[in-house]
């Protein structure tokens, strides 16, 4: 009776302490609620381009993608973002999407331009480079060409 008194303390305990760590796991990381204001751009493509993704300013990250749609008249996919509230972009910015590294996924990678006005909440970014999937530059690189007809 009393090994069972035990055993029901010690388990206790473990699942105090795993959940105090999943508590401070949770308040550390970088995935609460994005706050500042929304912006948008319109891609090509963006293959591999994962909700949550960060956007970033010269390595920094200043904001996430929130969400994508599909444009049906044009075909071309809308990307949502969300942008630090402390940042003013121009309204010239340029968007591109990148891969993170030969292994990892998709980033967006703004270059803000040189004009006065800036982006406001719901501002779309006119200027942007969709995502180049891997395949396609190893054949440019290899024979010269895109790969496609």
């Amino acid at each position: 009776m009393g090994r069972n008194i035990v055993e029901t303390i010690v388990g206790a305990l473990v699942l105090l302490v795993a959940g105090v760590f999943v508590f401070y796991a949770f308040s550390k990381s970088d995935r609460g609620s994005p706050s500042g204001y929304e912006i948008v751009g319109r891609f090509d493509r963006i293959d591999g381009l994962k909700r949550g993704a960060d956007v970033t300013v010269s390595g920094v990250k200043v904001g996430a993608v929130t969400g994508f749609e599909l444009d049906r008249k044009t075909y071309e996919a809308i990307v949502r973002m969300m942008i630090s509230a402390n940042l003013d972009l121009p309204a010239d910015t340029h968007a591109k999407i990148v891969s993170e590294s030969l292994l990892g996924g998709m980033v967006i990678i703004l270059e803000p331009g040189s004009d006065r006005t800036m982006l406001k909440a719901g501002g779309e970014i006119a200027k942007t480079q969709g995502a180049i999937p891997l395949s396609e530059l190893i054949a440019k690189f290899m024979f010269g060409s895109t790969g496609s007809k």
